[in-house]
């Protein structure tokens, strides 16, 4: 019986979510499998996956073959060069200890990648909330400049009120009448009661 390391979709419509399994090769896409090995979710960046390892080796050695896909989820996650290095354990090429600090120095440089690009995405993520920020601030200062009305008050006297304003006679108020009389050397006190 061939067997196939393969996807099996699941998830709702649009939003995709897959087993990784381990299954005979004439069965349906989602019907029967003989092993499920982990999952794959490429619905958040980056991809999560969760898959055991040391299953998915026992399976690509019994001859097990993977589909394109889970070909690459398996290289991404290691499991390929463990497969590699089991070969070459089983070879004598090397020893058991070797191939485990290869594939630990691997897997201990991919975790680093895989951080550093969650930092990237989640750096870029902030930046774009804080660009995204300042502009809706910019945008309503803008409507608010827009709203609230500017008054200027410009006050320009044309020729014709000025000349009016001279010609007029002026009112003389009661110190003004008894300033006038003290000059002329009349009483003050006269000058008051007349004007009353």
């Amino acid at each position: 019986m061939p067997v196939k390391i393969r996807l099996q979709r699941h998830g709702k419509k649009g939003k995709p979510f897959y087993w990784i399994v381990a299954a005979d090769a004439r069965s349906k896409r989602d019907g029967k499998y003989l092993e499920k090995l982990g999952s794959y979710n490429p619905n958040i960046n980056p991809a999560e996956i969760n898959l055991d390892i040391d299953g998915a080796v026992k399976w690509l050695q019994n001859g097990a073959q993977p589909t394109d896909t889970a070909r690459a989820i398996l290289s991404y996650k290691g499991v390929m060069l463990k497969k590699h290095l089991a070969g070459g354990v089983s070879k004598g090429a090397l020893t058991e200890e070797q191939a485990e600090e290869k594939y630990n120095a691997w897997i201990a440089e991919k975790s680093a990648k895989i951080e550093g690009k969650r930092a990237k995405l989640s750096d870029a993520e902030s930046k774009a909330e804080a660009d995204a920020l300042a502009a809706e601030k910019a945008v309503n200062e803008k409507r608010i400049a827009e709203a609230t009305p500017v008054v200027e008050v410009v006050e320009e006297k044309t020729p014709a009120k000025k000349a009016t304003e001279e010609e007029a006679p002026k009112k003389e108020t009661i110190d003004d009448v008894a300033a006038k009389a003290a000059e002329e050397g009349a009483p003050a006190k006269e000058a008051k009661n007349e004007e009353e």
